[in-house]
């Protein structure tokens, strides 16, 4: 389970990355509501001491409990329709008294190892319609269960985390050309029904946050394009430098309360006007290179799981980074989306830790330590 490793495979660069971000992400919460900065400290350490555990228990072993892990996330799911707290008119976490947590951010790790291992088995049969349609009703039974929810951004999270997964397991280019013929019209006319006044499809405060963001000059929804059009505002007043952390300003957005959940939807509204464009720049080549560096020790994995596992796991970082950045500058609708290792939410933090442990893990498994000679291995521990 935990095994020795030489010291020299550890990305420590990628340990300086997330302590970097993190630490920007402790700040930028505390500035934006104080009584949360140790709870979001607290978490980042907690998660840094999961994570440097997870990195040294082998990727591999931990696959071979891949369907057990996807049996608990069933359950948790389950759980959080029939126990779960509601809170905005979602159903989506789970309250234990002593803490409450939302499922559905560890369900994307849990899914992660789990299709590594499922696409590692059945690499040789990949392309059969049997493997396919296999793992893609594996899939839409959690998938429901986090819809239903309703967690819609969540829901298409974990659809292009799916793409992305059996993509790096070398689906076929024809399959995926015949799918996406198949799946563009299907997106415009879910697009054409979801517009519509009386669709059933979304719930109705989904609808709103699309049709203020195709028609933001609509009086109708100017509740809801008030936050954004706030958020943009925010940012461009932080100009090149920004007002400086914890500022006095009135008419900042933490003082002046001119945007809702500004410690974790619009976490990036306070960074551009706390540290303006500077800092803004900076904390996405924070996001980048976490990214890259997933990426590249994907290249360096010993096997076809690790380099899925990386992968996913840089794609979560990625997409949630792009989606939060752009409904923070008015480019995508609201969806409530956190900014990774930034955004306040111990859930989400932890989880992500916990990925990148193992991600760090499959760094320390790369080729290059796999080809080395076992006696070698055993006399060269650090």
């Amino acid at each position: 389970m935990i095994k020795q490793y030489k010291l020299r495979f550890y990305n420590f660069r990628l340990v300086f990355l997330l302590i970097a971000i993190s630490t920007i992400g402790v700040l930028l919460v505390g500035s934006a509501m104080e009584s949360l900065r140790n709870r979001q400290l607290a978490g980042v350490i907690f998660g840094l001491v999961v994570m440097i555990i997870v990195s040294l228990m082998d990727f591999s072993w931990i696959l071979n409990f891949s369907w057990l892990m996807y049996g608990f996330n069933i359950v948790m799911l389950l759980a959080v329709r029939i126990f779960g707290s509601t809170a905005g008119g979602a159903t989506r976490w789970i309250d234990l008294g002593f803490i409450r947590f939302q499922p559905t951010e560890l369900s994307k790790i849990i899914l992660i190892l789990f299709f590594a291992k499922f696409f590692m088995d059945h690499e040789e049969d990949l392309n059969t319609v049997r493997t396919i349609a296999k793992s893609a009703l594996l899939l839409l039974i959690p998938l429901a269960l986090i819809y239903i929810q309703p967690d819609l951004k969540n829901t298409i999270t974990v659809i292009i985390l799916f793409c992305v997964l059996i993509y790096m397991a070398g689906l076929s280019y024809k399959i995926i050309g015949g799918a996406i013929l198949i799946v563009v019209p299907l997106l415009v006319i879910f697009l054409a029904i979801v517009v519509q006044p009386d669709q059933k499809l979304i719930q109705d405060y989904q609808r709103d946050r699309i049709m203020s963001w195709l028609y933001p000059e609509n009086e109708e929804y100017s509740d809801d394009t008030e936050q954004q059009r706030n958020s943009i505002v925010a940012i461009g007043s932080g100009e090149l430098t920004g007002k400086g952390l914890n500022n006095n300003s009135v008419s900042s957005a933490n003082n002046g309360n001119f945007v809702s959940q500004i410690q974790t939807d619009f976490i990036f509204a306070v960074a551009g006007e706390e540290l303006g464009f500077l800092g803004c720049t900076v904390i996405v080549l924070l996001l980048l290179f976490i990214c890259l560096e997933c990426l590249r020790m994907s290249m360096r994995s010993k096997d076809l799981s690790g380099r899925i596992i990386c992968c996913g796991v840089g794609t979560i970082i990625a997409f949630q980074s792009f989606i939060n950045i752009c409904v923070a500058t008015g480019l995508m609708p609201n969806t409530g989306t956190p900014l990774p290792f930034v955004s306040y939410g111990l859930t989400s933090l932890v989880s992500l830790y916990l990925g990148m442990g193992i991600v760090l893990n499959v760094g320390l498994q790369s080729r290059e330590y796999r080809d080395l000679p076992r006696i070698t291995r055993r006399e060269e521990y650090l």
